[in-house]
């Protein structure tokens, strides 16, 4: 860890307020403080956490790096969940003046969660035949929905891909990509990617799901950052590559084909949640249904948020193109998805606009520890163990190897990351984990 350094480096901001929420009530305080230090920094980092020591080496590093890139609208800004990712870090937001960043957005384009909240009471899949039947739901969406590198046998119909047509220009992703995605829409995808069946704290069933653009999205990403490094060797870039940030012109045909491709992925990863949203739906409301005799189900809120894009919106009076790399967009009274890791608690927040984020906040609990570090240190029965003893009924996984790769010990504290977030998002329902299927 990297101990603070003086003044004028870092600069800290505290607000201290009461909030009081669904789940309570209680002293809150909330931090920021930005590092911005002559000669090392460009543009100042703001980072929504307590103290320099919060953040790891990597992340940074790679903050570093963003704050001194020409382009750079404002500052750049980190959320409560940052950490190290490829070339920018998770959890950051980074808005630039007519250029866009292929590595800025990620490799999985559009990834993201869906949720819905129903009416049916979760003490009836705790009691009697209750918990086979979760289990039984959570078999039945294994057979359903592919995960992992699987995909279907056959081409899945897909609107997305229907009516967009042929995008010309010559090399890009094209057809093969186009054709893969057919294959690919409604299945799960791997590591932090799962569908859960939560418990709200009225008592209520709520359903999520978390994935992407799978191949897709990955296929554009990589070819358009291919691309970006080849245009800015020709063009003389001032951007080191070892920042692994090469851009793309706004103006540029590469820059307005990557911003088109882009969309389409953003597009492919939405339905591909709503498909598998739709199948999960399907499956557990037949057997409430059926089984426990639950018939009048009501769906009470539906919420979708990216969390792996950038779009063109307006902050201090400018249009800029905001990269979310990790984080969601929280608008002032926007509904979004900060989910926490599996067994532990997630949130449905309300967003406050917070300018200085960009109107932005955190897209999930955060890494501590990357996968095969979590593989090594901790089992899979550990994990099961854990599990069972978090009250979660049922679990699905492709391989028992995986299973530690997303173990809650690997994750920062989600009430932790909440707390730090309170200027940026308002909570509005917390949710226990119910039944997870891992991808």
């Amino acid at each position: 860890m990297r101990s603070a350094p003086a003044a004028p480096f870092l600069r800290r901001t505290v607000r201290r307020g009461t909030i009081k929420a669904n789940y309570g009530e209680g002293r809150w305080e909330g931090a920021l403080f930005t590092i911005f230090e002559k000669g090392k920094n460009r543009f100042p980092i703001k980072v929504w956490l307590r103290d320099i020591d919060d953040l790891d080496e990597g992340t940074i590093k790679q903050a570093t790096n963003l704050s001194n890139l020409p382009f750079v609208f404002k500052h750049v800004a980190l959320m409560p969940d940052c950490h190290s990712g490829f070339g920018m870090p998770i959890g950051g937001v980074l808005p630039t003046k007519d250029v866009i960043i292929p590595n800025a957005v990620g490799v999985d384009i559009g990834c993201g969660i869906a949720f819905v909240s129903t009416n049916v009471p979760v003490e009836i899949l705790k009691k009697g035949r209750g918990p086979g039947l979760v289990q039984h739901m959570v078999n039945e969406m294994m057979k359903a929905i592919p995960v992992g590198f699987s995909h279907h046998p056959k081409p899945q119909p897909c609107q997305t891909l229907d009516t967009i047509g042929r995008m010309p220009m010559e090399g890009d992703p094209g057809l093969p990509a186009l054709k893969e995605g057919y294959v690919q829409v409604g299945t799960l995808g791997g590591g932090n990617h799962f569908i859960e069946l939560q418990e709200d704290e009225h008592g209520c069933l709520g359903i999520m799901v978390h994935s992407g653009s799978r191949n897709f999205g990955y296929k554009v990403a990589g070819y358009f950052n291919k691309r970006a490094k080849e245009l800015n060797r020709k063009m003389n870039s001032p951007v080191p590559p070892e920042y692994d940030l090469a851009h793309l012109p706004i103006e540029h045909e590469l820059g307005q084909a990557y911003i088109k491709w882009m969309s389409l992925a953003l597009d492919f990863a939405r339905e591909n949640r709503a498909v598998m949203l739709r199948k999960t739906k399907e499956i557990v409301f037949r057997i409430i249904r059926k089984d426990l005799g639950f018939k009048d189900i009501a769906v009470k809120m539906e919420v979708n948020a990216h969390h792996n894009y950038a779009a063109r919106e307006k902050h201090f009076g400018e249009m800029v193109w905001v990269h979310r790399k990790g984080a969601i967009r929280a608008c002032r009274g926007e509904l979004g998805i900060v989910p926490g890791a599996m067994g532990s608690y997630s949130y449905i927040v309300e967003g406050l606009g917070n300018e200085e984020a960009f109107s932005s906040c955190s897209h999930g609990a955060g890494r501590v520890m990357g996968r095969r570090e979590a593989v090594r240190q901790f089992t899979p029965e550990e994990v099961e163990e854990d599990l069972a003893c978090q009250g979660v009924l049922a679990f699905g996984r492709r391989t028992r190897r995986e299973v530690p790769e997303e173990y809650r010990k690997a994750y920062k504290d989600i009430d932790e990351v909440m707390q730090n977030s309170l200027d940026l998002v308002k909570p509005i329902l917390k949710l226990r984990t119910l039944a997870v299927v891992k991808g």
